[in-house]
């Protein structure tokens, strides 16, 4: 596949190559290495969470888009009822994640509590594979986000787990709203907003 940073949506085909390209871009995400702690089996089990997430919960609720190398899942204010996981979503979680799934939940838990209530899009994640990283994929991504957002004349919502990101969060905009600390030993999350433009 051609290297392009044109964003383009997902669809079920996409599943395979997202699911790597995610895989390779949160594997030294304190969050994600907090989760699945074991380096050997992290990889598989990344592509087998970003999979899941992507077919059960944001491809029918949210907006999910790509490059050659790099993909962001959105969720659009009047879908962020649904864009919850479900019970067969969790159940696939925790067998990804075994006991861990646990903490995940309080990390969400404790997340959700800090969510603003003013209608907004969310930028649930975004990744590129280290390969392309500095090559304009992430950028793109997330310009074709925010842009949606700006039509509609809404603010974004994001949650940060690796500080590295944050200046290329505030670049477009974002700046930090809270500083989370789910649990005692694991990461700092920063949830950021960006006011509509």
């Amino acid at each position: 596949m051609p290297n392009t940073c044109t964003p383009r949506a997902a669809t079920a085909d996409d599943a395979p190559s997202l699911g790597r390209s995610l895989a390779r871009a949160f594997d030294d995400d304190p969050l994600m290495s907090w989760l699945l702690p074991d380096a050997a089996t992290r990889g598989e089990r990344l592509v087998r969470y970003f999979t899941t997430l992507f077919h059960r919960q944001y491809r029918p609720h949210g907006r999910c888009e790509l490059t050659s190398a790099a993909a962001a899942f959105w969720v659009p204010p009047e879908a962020r009822e649904k864009a919850v996981p479900d019970a067969g979503t969790v159940h696939e979680l925790m067998d990804i994640l075994g006991e861990r799934a646990l903490l995940l939940r309080d990390v969400v838990e404790q997340v959700a509590a800090h969510t603003p209530e003013e209608p907004h899009w969310y930028l649930a994640l975004i990744g590129a594979d280290p390969d392309v990283r500095g090559q304009g994929h992430g950028a793109a991504l997330l310009r074709s986000g925010l842009a949606r957002a700006d039509a509609a004349g809404l603010p974004v919502h994001l949650e940060s787990s690796k500080p590295d990101n944050i200046p290329f969060y505030e670049h477009f905009g974002f700046t930090v709203s809270a500083e989370l600390r789910p649990h005692e030993d694991g990461p700092t999350l920063w949830p950021m907003w960006r006011p509509a433009q």
